[in-house]
Formats: structure tokens, C-alpha cells, sequence
């Protein structure tokens, strides 16, 4: 079960990812009406909602586009910083509704900040540990190990669900100042509504696919107790 599980959860991940690429290309050639590039839009964003201390910077790669909440930068990727069409908008926008959560001390965004080092510290020992937890169970019986690299995926688990409401928020802001600004005609703010559901999309297979896994790890723990 666990295994026909996984399938579809890699089969949707494969899915959505390639959705989110073709939607993001298409609507990387859709000009928006404002003409202002994704660094014109985050600053205005920024700026309506009385956010004058996050800076706006460029940050290579693509899809790299986030909010680092400790130095107060919203990071857009190359494309996302120059070009000026309704993708761009759109991702500036969401990653500048990260910046009203963080201002307006959004209940949701501060609880996973606080998650933040625990997940850290998790996600980089919980295989080593998983791998320890079942050769000491193999060995002596003693799942003590085990249980532990359970709890500590469970935490990254907690932390990938707790991420979608942040996630859904940023994008729902992002939308409703597009569209209270005048920044992007009706087709074009239903061009980044769609381009931001698929990207919200990946965060929802993300979750899926951790919860199968826990409970597989779960599963494996309880069958040897």
C-alpha cells in the first residue's frame, strides 16, 4: 500500500512540476499592462504596506525567488528581478506577502520561524539515525533509535504542512494587492492566479509525500514493537 502510495505521490510531484514549468514559461511571455519589472512591483508592494526596511535584491538561478526573514531581503531570481511580464508579478508579489506576514507578525509564519532550527537539525541527521535506529533494532531489539528518527521526521512532516497555509496567505495577498493597484488587467491577474496555484501546487505534493513516508517509517516502527 505504502508503495502504490509513493508511486502516485512521485507520479503528482512529476506532474506539478512540470505544469508549474510550462505555465511560468507561457506566462513569462505575457506582458503585463503596469510595464514594471518584478523588482518595480516588490518595492511598490513594499512600499503601500509601509515596509520601508526590506531590501529588494537579484539572486541567480531560477525559481530561487524567497524571503529571508532574518536580513529582511526579498531574493528574486534574474528573471523574476528584470523582466516584466504577469509570471514575474506574480512571484514578486507572493514573495513580498512574506514580507507583510513577517511585518504583521502573521500567527501561521511565526510559528513555523520558530520551527525552523528543530526541522534544521532534523532533516539533516534523521537518515543517519533512521540507518542507526534499524541496525540497532536488527540487532539487540532496542527501538529506542528508531523512535527517535521517527519523532524527527514527524517534525519535518509538522513543518511541511504548517508551511501551506504560509504559502496560500503570501499568494492570496499578492493577488489581492494586483488587483486593488490597478497593476495587471483581469486576463493578467488570472494568469498569476494560475501561476501561483501551481506553485503553491509543489508545496502540497511536498507534504504528501512526507506524510506517506512517516507513516511508512511509523508503520516499520510499531511492526517491530
Amino acid at each position: 500500500m505504502f508503495i502504490v502510495l509513493m508511486v502516485l505521490v512521485m507520479g503528482g510531484s512529476w506532474f506539478v512540476q512540470n505544469r508549474l514549468k510550462t505555465k511560468f514559461k507561457k506566462y513569462s511571455l505575457t506582458p503585463i499592462s503596469s510595464n514594471l519589472s518584478g523588482k518595480e512591483i516588490a518595492e511598490k508592494m513594499l512600499s503601500d504596506h509601509g515596509i520601508y526596511d526590506v531590501k529588494v535584491i537579484s539572486v541567480n538561478g531560477q525559481l530561487t525567488d524567497h524571503y529571508n526573514p532574518l536580513k529582511k531581503t526579498v531574493n528574486l531570481s534574474e528573471s523574476v528581478y528584470n523582466q516584466r511580464n504577469a509570471a514575474a508579478a506574480a512571484v514578486a508579489a507572493h514573495e513580498v506577502g512574506h514580507a507583510v506576514q513577517h511585518a504583521r507578525s502573521y500567527a501561521w509564519l511565526s510559528l513555523r520561524s520558530k520551527l525552523v532550527p528543530a526541522v534544521s537539525i532534523s532533516s539533516k541527521w534523521v537518515t543517519w539515525v533512521l540507518i542507526a535506529g534499524i541496525g540497532l533494532a536488527s540487532f539487540s531489539g532496542n527501538l529506542l533509535l528508531l523512535q527517535v528518527a521517527v519523532a524527527m521526521f514527524a517534525m519535518t512532516t509538522l513543518f511541511s504542512f504548517i508551511t501551506l497555509p504560509v504559502e496560500f496567505d503570501a499568494s492570496n495577498r499578492a493577488l489581492a494587492w494586483i488587483k486593488n493597484s490597478n497593476m495587471a488587467s483581469p486576463s493578467e491577474l488570472e494568469d498569476s492566479k494560475d501561476a501561483l496555484k501551481w506553485a503553491a501546487m509543489t508545496y502540497v505534493v511536498a507534504a504528501l509525500s512526507s506524510l506517506v513516508t512517516l507513516l511508512y517509517y511509523a508503520s516499520m516502527l510499531l511492526g517491530r514493537d
